[in-house]
Order: C-alpha cells, then sequence, then structure tokens
C-alpha cells in the first residue's frame, strides 16, 4: 500500500482518493476472506439415548444382507418398538462410510427411509430422520446425492412443532446443502428459502424473561449455536451461493430485529446462555453485509443505524463480561456495517460510543485490530469525521498500540494516524508533543519502516 521511498510524503499513486480507493479494496478482500474463513464445517447431532450407552453398543459396519434385515424390520415389525429398535441398529451402522456406500447403492433402501420417514409414528420418523442425518455428514457427494428424495420432506417439516425434529432436519439439510451443488440446486425450486425465513420467524422469541428461558430450556446445546444457530447454520452458513436471494427476501431485516431482541433481553436477564444465541445471529449479518446485493436491495437501510448500532454495543459490553471471546463477532459486524456506510459512522459518532470503543483496546490483539480497523472505517470518511474523532483520548490510545508487539495492531495503528493528520493536521502537531516520533522509532528498523517513516515526514512537514 506504501511506497518503498523512504520520506515519502504520501502512499503510492495519487494522494488521498487513490489512499481511499486501496484501503477500500484491502478492506473487501479481508471482509470476503473472513467470511470464507467462518463457513462452518458439518455439523453432526449424536445424542444417542443413555440406554444405549449402558448397554455398550458398538457401531457395526454393516453388510447388504444385514441393511436389509433392519429395513425390512423397520417397515413390518409386529411392535412399533422392534421397528424402533432396527432404525437406531441402521442409524449406528451408518455411521461407518463402507455401511453408507452400501446402503446408497442398495436398491429401493432410501425409498424405504422416506416412507420411515414421512409414516405417521413420530418415533419411527425421529430415527429415520437420524439416519439421514448420518448419511449427510458423509464426505461423499454421491451420498448426499442419495438423499435427494428426502429433501422435500425435510424442508415440510420445518414447520412442525418439535423443535428436536426441526434441529435435525435443519443441520441434515445443511450437511447436504455444503457437500453437493445438485442438492443445491434442487432445493431452490423446492422453496427452501421461504421454508428457512418462515423457520426464523417461527423460532422463540426473546421478547420476555419468559420467553427467554423457555428458549434457554429447547436449546440447551452447549455451544454457540442454539436456537437461532439453528436456523442460521444451513440458511446463513452453507447456502452460501444464495446469498443474494436471502437477501432480497429480507434477510437483513428479519436479523436487525432479532438483533434487537437480544440486546433487549441481556438487559432484562442474567441467564446463562443468552451469548450463544447472539454468536450466529452476529456472524451471520456480518457474511451478508459482506455481499454486494446488500447495496442494491438498500439492505443498510433496512438495519435502521442507530438501533442497530446501540443494540450492537449493548451485546459487546455483555461480552466484555460474560463471554469475551465473542468480542471479535461484534467487531466484525461493526467494521462491515462502517465499511462502506458513511451512515453507520456517524450513528457511532452521535451515539458518543468511540470511548467505549477504545476501552476494548487492551483486550486482545484480535480486538485491537479490530476496533482499529471501525476507527479506520469512521476517518476515512473525510474531514468531518476526523473533526469528531480529534481532539479527546483517541491520541493516547494510539501511543498506546504503538508499543504492541503484533505488527498488525501497529500497522493499523499507523494507518489511522495517517487518515487523521491528512484531514485533521492539528493531529499531527498533537502528535509530536506527545512525544509521538519517540513512539515509532522502535518501529523504525521493522517490517513497517516504510510505513513509519512516511507518517514521520507527514507529522513533521504536513
Amino acid at each position: 500500500m506504501w511506497s518503498g521511498r523512504r520520506g515519502s510524503l504520501r502512499p503510492a499513486g495519487c494522494g488521498l482518493e487513490e489512499l481511499r480507493r486501496r484501503r477500500r479494496e484491502r478492506e473487501a478482500v479481508l471482509r470476503k476472506a473472513r467470511r470464507e474463513q467462518q463457513l462452518i464445517s458439518k455439523r453432526l447431532l449424536r445424542d444417542d439415548a443413555p440406554g444405549e450407552a449402558e448397554e455398550g453398543c458398538v457401531a457395526m459396519i454393516l453388510r447388504e444382507a444385514e441393511i436389509q434385515q433392519f429395513l425390512r424390520l423397520a417397515q413390518r415389525g409386529t411392535e412399533e418398538k422392534e421397528r424402533e429398535r432396527a432404525l437406531v441398529s441402521l442409524r449406528r451402522g451408518l455411521q461407518h462410510p463402507e455401511t453408507q456406500q452400501t446402503f446408497i447403492w442398495l436398491e429401493g433402501s432410501m425409498r424405504t427411509l422416506v416412507g420411515l420417514l414421512t409414516s405417521n409414528q413420530a418415533l419411527l420418523q425421529l430415527e429415520a430422520a437420524r439416519c439421514l442425518h448420518e448419511l449427510s455428514h458423509s464426505e461423499q457427494s454421491a451420498v448426499a446425492e442419495a438423499c435427494l428424495p428426502a429433501t422435500s420432506y425435510l424442508l415440510t417439516y420445518l414447520s412442525g412443532h418439535s423443535s428436536d425434529f426441526i434441529e435435525l432436519c435443519l443441520y441434515t439439510l445443511g450437511n447436504l446443502i455444503v457437500e453437493s451443488e445438485a442438492v443445491r440446486r434442487q432445493l431452490l425450486p423446492q422453496g427452501i428459502v421461504p421454508a428457512l425465513a418462515a423457520c426464523i420467524q417461527l423460532c422463540p422469541g426473546l421478547h420476555s424473561p419468559t420467553a427467554h428461558a423457555a428458549t434457554v430450556a429447547t436449546w440447551p446445546k452447549a455451544e454457540p449455536w442454539g436456537c437461532y444457530g439453528v436456523c442460521l447454520v444451513p440458511s446463513l452458513h452453507h447456502l452460501q451461493v444464495n446469498n443474494d436471494l436471502l437477501i432480497t427476501h429480507g434477510a437483513l431485516s428479519t436479523l436487525g430485529l432479532l438483533l434487537l431482541d437480544l440486546a433487549g433481553a441481556v438487559q432484562r436477564t442474567e441467564d446463562a446462555g443468552l451469548e450463544l444465541l447472539a454468536c450466529p445471529v452476529l456472524r451471520c449479518l456480518s457474511n451478508l453485509l459482506t455481499e454486494a446485493a446488500v447495496e442494491a436491495v438498500g439492505g443498510q437501510m433496512q438495519l435502521r443505524d442507530e438501533r442497530v448500532v446501540a443494540a450492537l454495543f449493548i451485546l459487546l459490553e455483555f461480552f466484555l463480561w460474560k463471554q469475551p471471546s465473542l468480542l471479535p463477532e461484534g467487531l466484525w459486524l461493526l467494521n462491515n456495517l462502517t465499511a462502506n456506510s458513511p451512515s453507520f459512522c456517524t450513528s457511532l459518532l452521535s451515539l458518543d460510543l468511540i470511548q467505549p470503543l477504545l476501552q476494548l483496546l487492551p483486550v486482545s490483539n484480535v480486538v485491537s485490530l479490530l476496533v482499529l480497523t471501525v476507527l479506520c472505517n469512521i476517518a476515512e470518511k473525510g474531514p468531518a469525521y476526523c473533526q469528531h474523532l480529534w481532539p479527546g483520548p483517541l491520541l493516547p490510545s494510539l501511543l498506546d498500540t504503538l508499543a504492541f508487539s503484533d505488527t498488525e495492531v501497529v500497522g493499523q495503528s499507523l494507518e489511522l494516524l495517517q487518515l487523521l493528520f491528512l484531514y485533521q493536521p492539528e493531529a499531527a502537531q498533537a502528535f509530536l508533543q506527545q512525544s509521538g516520533l519517540q513512539a515509532l522509532e522502535r518501529h523504525e528498523e521493522t517490517q513497517l519502516q516504510d510505513r513509519v517513516h512516511a507518517l514521520q515526514q507527514i507529522a513533521l512537514h504536513g
């Protein structure tokens, strides 16, 4: 980004507009890379009944004859318990890739399994869905494609009343989507987008402490997915190829409302588990905001700037005390909100949220880097925005970050100082008066030396 010539007064290129253009391009690449890195892998729900564990059941590789026998018993057994046990045995066998391959090539096996999935006996339906879930976890696209006859039924069951069954269908669909392009192509005309949108709307709300308690009790998974995560995993992570369609169907506004609900809930209750519901909402909003379709449909405006920013800071404060590891998720969303939106930057300033943002700098290098990136987003918007950043507590905070050992954090601090000096010349004088040049000297012989020399020249000569 910077010229290699020492003493350069400006970034390589033709001044401020070139600096802004290159910074935007770089940040766009970083946002895309982070989104792709965050796309979660397949998820496996394997919650064996206590009785199975106590009996020491071991998942065995099943031969063709054994698969046929279990399917026959499940379909025509004289007692429901016998039929259920046959499906349990089949499901445990399907944990092995060898059994999965045998199953999909066995004539009529999938047809029988789908028939059990659509039966009017809830226990058999649930076990059949678990068998499909084991198949969906295969790394072979042929196995995922063999499950195509079941996908329309899995979608239909998203509107059911059993939370366990809905959860299982959602994760199974998510696994199938990530494995096979053929599955993705089939699910669109089957109506996966409206089905998932309806599922998110039906998810238990957080409009009261009572509702929240019910939500946590219903979705007690000890991982950052919870109720909302179950709904969002397949739709906004695995179904990445259809993000544009999700945006046009109002996913941003729906997620924005969920964010407001969560912020209200953390102010009303101390119940454990709320932070687990926030992670997927933040992550999915962040991912969607990297899409070009956001601007095409005015997606930023759907989020109601000040309310979303205020809600996000409520969650950041909550994370700081309850779950610091989730702070990067909230800050990454804030970065994506402010990257191309002056209105969100204005909201940060009008709500006096710069000081709370700076207080997060000491938490970790990852958090510091994201905080500084958000501040760069604001400063990059021009002189009017820099005037609100300066004077204030920003300079002492930046002098502290220059003492960090992490080169990425220091580099981002240098970029922020560069923007401030170019748009707000008096900031350079204040920097000199507070021994800023001495703070830069420690980085003169590092990989940041070109940036340091450029910044020194701007501070000294303007």
